[in-house]
């Protein structure tokens, strides 16, 4: 029967790529008829599955010879650009013209369902408009920082312990369950505390999701992959698996949750009890949301924007420091100073005193961690769909149905850009006379814009400096291995292949009393 089965899938996928590449030899020729008014070609969807490991390489390599350029796919031309023209207009100018739409609603909805970065109309001005109330409320930021400042306390006691007895760590892995227990915290009311290795359920959950974030994202590429899918075989089969393991363990927290909305009677003056009330996922029982499969979509979406894209920035940013000493240095010194240099006997203590204040004198700090997102943006591309015919700031056109890509990975590579150190790690880009500056989003895209811009921007920048002041002001970092060859991991979000292990080791400054 499984012999039946793969001879079945293995005729089936023949004959499909051989409609496809009739299909791509067709619209190759009829498309050289018209270059004139189109982006320049750069190959077909299936150098891209070809590609996939080194996905975003590829697509650099192809930005360098052109702004943008087309791929050529069987039913639709995939266009991708690195012009801030052209990115300004797919979303701010003509920002109504290109939508998820329903090609990558279709691709993502297995994972993220009707979540807040798979829909348009509605369904999105909804979830953007309570979201946008979350994340502009005083109670939100106050007890946001309390959560940062905890986890990144109980970070630096498991990075003590690794120092004092000479273990090197997986600092991207400590990331992701801090960053984790932040998010479920911050943004759902539910403490997993999976830093202190108390929830296995939380583990197999991460590996369950950022499986599937692997998985969906290659399904950009694989022209068979509904096949696969119809079949439940390969990549397909495990995806199914995984979303399975995910939605037992949103479920069960999204009942626990519906549970203590309808039961439980908080104290007004009691600030816990107060974020309980105001957390996302309460704010939206309170609007009557309680389809659980709805709520289910908004949580995991939160999950892929609260966890993944901070703790994968980083995660990048701490390798970056360690490639680069004497930048660590300085960020390390400008910490003592903000914070003084007062002497704590506990990291709680440390923690607990950053003020915000103190995070504002951090200018080279978040000059550190910008530099470190424009070379390794969380989200490397972001697609949408072209729903009418449309005419470029570059002069070539698109056409509706034609999906549409601007690139930030590429973007922060490019000379034509950021000059001929493009590809240098140089914090002083963003700094005039030790005052960060930022730039255009539509040139530094690592945060989307126009009417998508990410509503947790300042949310992300103040876990990351929270972060970073307590390690850093602490601790000393270095790769344990200085040769190894570190890699993205093609997915939704760019995480490190494999991790990334570091050694640690306690400041001498005798300020820190810890």
């Amino acid at each position: 029967m499984d012999r039946s089965k793969d001879l079945f899938t293995k005729a089936a996928v023949a004959t499909t790529l051989a409609a496809l590449i009739a299909l791509l030899i067709f619209k190759l020729f009829t498309n050289n008829k018209r270059k004139q008014y189109r982006h320049p070609i750069g190959g077909t969807i299936f150098n891209q599955l070809i590609n996939f490991n080194r996905l975003h390489h590829y697509m650099t390599d192809l930005a360098r010879t052109h702004k943008t350029y087309r791929l050529l796919g069987p039913l639709r031309s995939e266009i991708y650009t690195s012009d801030p023209a052209n990115v300004e207009h797919i979303l701010k100018t003509n920002f109504p013209n290109y939508a998820k739409d329903a090609y990558n609603y279709e691709i993502l909805k297995d994972l993220l369902g009707d979540g807040i970065f798979t829909v348009d109309g509605e369904k999105w001005r909804h979830q953007r408009k309570v979201s946008s109330h979350e994340f502009s409320t005083k109670v939100l930021k106050n007890f946001s920082s309390v959560v940062f400042k905890r986890n990144a306390a109980k970070l630096a006691d498991v990075i003590s312990d690794a120092a004092k007895s000479k273990k090197s760590m997986d600092i991207q892995d400590l990331f992701m369950k801090s960053t984790l227990d932040s998010i479920f915290k911050v943004a759902f009311g539910v403490e997993l505390d999976s830093m202190c290795r108390s929830s296995e359920e939380a583990g197999v959950f991460v590996n369950a999701f950022d499986d599937s974030s692997a998985v969906t994202l290659r399904r950009y590429v694989d022209v068979f992959w509904k096949i696969k899918r119809w079949l439940n075989v390969g990549a397909e089969a495990k995806l199914k698996r995984n979303i399975t393991v995910i939605d037992a363990f949103v479920y069960e927290l999204i009942n626990r949750k519906i549970e203590q909305v309808s039961n439980s009677k908080l104290d007004d003056n009691d600030d816990d009890s107060q974020m309980k009330k105001e957390d996302i996922l309460s704010r939206f029982l309170h609007l009557n949301e309680t389809d659980p499969k709805y709520l289910r979509d908004i949580i995991l979406n939160f999950v892929i924007a609260g966890k993944d894209t901070t703790a994968a920035t980083l995660s990048w940013f701490l390798y970056m420091l360690c490639k680069h000493p004497l930048v660590q240095e300085k960020v390390a010194e400008e910490v003592r100073n903000a914070t003084k240099e007062n002497e704590y006997t506990t990291f709680d203590e440390l923690a607990s005193s950053i003020s915000e204040d103190a995070l504002d004198k951090m200018q080279y700090l978040t000059a550190a961690l910008t530099e470190t997102l424009r070379l390794h943006p969380a989200v490397p591309v972001d697609a949408k769909i072209c729903l009418e015919d449309d005419i470029w700031p570059d002069r070539f056109c698109v056409k509706k149905g034609d999906m549409v890509a601007y690139q930030p990975y590429a973007m922060g590579r490019m000379k034509f850009i950021w000059g001929d150190d493009a590809e240098e790690y140089r914090p002083e880009r963003w700094l005039s006379d030790g005052v960060f500056q930022s730039e255009s989003p539509f040139k530094f895209t690592a945060f989307q814009a126009g009417p998508r811009i990410c509503l947790g921007k300042e949310f992300a920048y103040r876990q990351m400096k929270i972060f970073s002041s307590v390690l850093l002001s602490c601790f000393s970092f270095k790769l344990s291995d200085e040769k190894r060859i570190v890699n993205y991991r093609t997915m939704i979000n760019l995480h490190i292949e494999g991790g990334i292990r570091v050694d640690s080791v306690l400041s001498s400054i005798t300020a820190y009393a810890i």
